[in-house]
């Protein structure tokens, strides 16, 4: 679904530009996300959790703008940005079936620093996402690893049905040598056969975690829609988090 963050909406400091991608390549993550792959010419960087603008202009001159999460640090000027399709959307559609290699597509950023993560940052690092929260939260998971990060890890993430898991095959099976990075779900509406507890929505032993307890104070991202990262942040701040480690960002629709 096409989202844009609340906090840290621009980069202090610093004038956005806009750039010209191009579809290098792609992959569903479901059957209705798609990851695209973008080669990105003079692309400055970005950090772990930052977002960009993408606007399309048809050609009558009518222009529309929406925000999408970075899925994965910049890779010799390529990135990845995973959209979710949204029913009678404007934008989503046509990124997620028209869009085709070689389309160009303008994009600016890159957006945000508060809700980042560096990996020169010490851990723990605690990650909690509801359905396609995760998208910002597996850019972190990947930056620790293309940095060979030692901090440990753990995403605890909330999704309806085994079906809309992003990244499924990754985080699964992750690379060898990876074992840095605890995952561990909670299914809303349908479970895997054989899953040990019936379809609920994140509770507080959810976030509950030898070495990622409160008195250790890991830096935490919670990422999802408004009403679960609202739950979960003051979860975690019950639980004696502190505050201004609970790092959230809410996603809210903006027309697909």
């Amino acid at each position: 679904m096409a989202r844009a963050a609340v906090p840290g909406r621009l980069s202090a400091g610093r004038r956005l530009e806009w750039h010209v991608g191009q579809l290098a390549d792609y992959r569903d993550e479901t059957p209705t996300a798609r990851t695209l792959v973008l080669d990105v010419p003079d692309w400055p960087g970005h950090l772990a959790g930052q977002h960009v603008d993408v606007r399309l202009t048809a050609p009558d001159g009518y222009s529309t703008e929406r925000s999408y999460s970075l899925a994965a640090p910049a890779d010799d000027g390529r990135l990845q940005l995973t959209v979710q399709r949204v029913p009678d959307g404007e934008v989503s559609p046509y990124l997620t079936g028209v869009f085709s290699a070689g389309n160009p597509l303008e994009i600016r950023g890159p957006v945000g620093g508060w809700f980042v993560w560096r990996p020169a940052e010490p851990g723990p690092v605690l990650l909690v996402a509801g359905g396609s929260g995760i998208v910002p939260l597996m850019a972190m998971i990947r930056t620790r690893r293309a940095a060979n990060s030692q901090a440990r890890f753990r995403l605890v993430y909330s999704v309806r049905t085994p079906g809309d898991l992003y990244y499924a095959t990754e985080l699964g099976h992750p690379p060898p040598g990876d074992d840095g990075v605890d995952v561990s779900y909670v299914f809303t509406r349908a479970t895997p056969e054989d899953w040990p507890v019936p379809p609920r929505r994140i509770q507080v032993d959810d976030l509950h975690a030898e070495g990622f307890s409160a008195h250790v104070q890991p830096a935490c991202f919670v990422c999802g829609p408004t009403a679960f990262v609202e739950v979960v942040a003051n979860m975690l701040v019950g639980l004696g988090y502190d505050p201004s480690r609970v790092k959230t960002e809410r996603f809210g629709p903006t027309g697909g």
